[in-house]
């Protein structure tokens, strides 16, 4: 079990947001060695999380990619429910 993301925790059911939460401090140090940072924006209803990126991931021109291949590969593992992850300004 991990105690950042409470992935195999069977005791206590967190809601959708709480997941995406402790997913973004999972990514987080990830980002951060790089220079960079996110932070959750927001949660649609269709479960679609926005996110904003911050620091060296601001603008930087390879930002996409570490949203489609990064970020959001990770976040639809751990949570399925997960409809897509983008980035707002």
């Amino acid at each position: 079990m991990c105690d950042k993301c409470g992935c195999g925790d069977t005791d206590t059911e967190q809601s959708f947001e709480e997941k995406v939460k402790d997913m973004i401090e999972v990514i987080r140090p990830m980002l951060q060695g790089h220079g960079g940072d996110i932070e959750l924006a927001g949660i649609d209803e269709d479960n679609t999380v926005k996110v904003r990126l911050q620091g060296a991931c601001s603008g930087c021109p390879g930002a996409k990619m570490t949203m489609k291949n990064g970020v959001e590969q990770l976040m639809k593992e751990k949570i399925p429910e997960v409809k897509e992850v983008i980035a707002v300004d």
